[in-house]
């Protein structure tokens, strides 16, 4: 009979332990689901940094070809077309 209690003690310390080991890892998760939001966060941020960059280094580029660089004239045309194009795309859009 003491066998079965010294069975059902080491069980329960087991459980016990494994329960404390859970709590653990359940801590651990939450912290680092935190994390990886806050990095997703950060992320999003510095992707929408680098995308307005961009627009300002294009924009900046087509400023300078206008202006009567000659060695962009032709990507400057080629902006301008594709600027008339949406904007011809949008006025066929909004009439119908």
């Amino acid at each position: 009979m003491s066998e079965l209690v010294e069975i059902v003690d080491s069980l329960e310390n087991k459980i016990s332990k494994l329960l404390h080991q859970l709590a653990l890892l359940q801590d651990s998760n939450l912290e680092l689901e935190g994390e990886l939001a806050a990095l997703k966060n950060e992320h999003e941020v510095a992707l929408a940094s680098v995308e307005e960059w961009q627009d300002k280094y294009n924009s900046l580029k087509l400023a300078s070809t206008i202006l009567g660089s000659d060695t962009n004239k032709t990507e400057a045309k080629l902006k301008i077309n594709t600027l008339i194009r949406e904007l011809d795309h949008c006025i066929v859009q909004l009439s119908e």
